[in-house]
């Protein structure tokens, strides 16, 4: 890889990693089979964040819509979930990342949920970077969850009405001290949002490509790069 220029890096990438399903059924393959392949897309996208500088990779894992999946397909992904969990561990550490995860936690099944706050907690303390998996994740579920947080605390005589604004309530969402995403990269080809970060995504650039999951690797996360490093970010101003 050639260095890129330092407007090509976002800060903060995130991904929804369609077509494994896909990718499988052309091949003849199980859908588990193209969720263990697309767990190597996730390694390659980790190891070009870290030579790219991109600080931090949101990946939509498991969304609340995903339960409906045959059973026998939620478990697979859930055995899948906890050994990459329990396989890129030291990689981490290796690399001080630090891994987090949003979306209704409690849904998971308690193995993973033990997996899971067991790695958060070790790599808790790591500013090298940040993996963040969305897991039993919904956009909509996040914003009303952060309107519950902030009107009992109205209720509770803690915050007035008038003090609502933006900025109040984005710190009332799954984790505030993460910036908004700059490149949201979706594969597949498939063009809607899939109730993945709905109120980070505002100003986000949006990069679509006809890639798979399992087919989307280094090369292609680099050319989503120079992609982004094309645009020219308004913000609702004229520049």
């Amino acid at each position: 890889m050639t260095q890129l220029p330092a407007s090509y890096v976002p800060r903060h990438v995130a991904i929804i990693m369609d077509g494994n399903g896909r990718w499988a059924q052309q091949r003849g393959l199980s859908r588990l089979q193209g969720h263990q392949e697309g767990a190597q897309s996730v390694q390659a996208v980790l190891q070009a964040c870290r030579k790219a500088g991109v600080k931090f990779l949101t990946l939509y894992a498991f969304s609340t819509e995903n339960w409906v999946r045959p059973r026998s397909e939620v478990n697979g992904l859930m055995k899948l979930l906890m050994q990459f969990l329990k396989e890129h561990e030291p990689d981490l550490h290796k690399h001080k990342i630090r891994l987090r995860a949003i979306g209704r936690l409690d849904d998971l099944p308690r193995p993973l949920q033990a997996i899971l706050r067991h790695v958060m907690k070790a790599t808790e303390s790591y500013d090298a970077g940040q993996l963040v998996l969305c897991l039993s994740y919904g956009g909509r579920a996040e914003i009303v969850h952060a309107a519950s947080k902030i009107a009992r605390r109205v209720k509770a005589g803690e915050l007035a009405v008038a003090d609502i604004d933006e900025a109040e309530f984005a710190r009332n969402l799954y984790a505030p001290d993460v910036p908004d995403p700059d490149l949201m990269i979706r594969t597949s080809g498939e063009m809607r949002l899939s109730n993945f970060l709905l109120w980070q995504l505002s100003y986000t650039e949006l990069y679509v490509t006809d890639a798979l999951w399992p087919d989307f690797r280094e090369d292609q996360f680099f050319k989503a790069l120079a992609e982004y490093g094309r645009r020219r970010r308004r913000f609702g101003h004229i520049r």
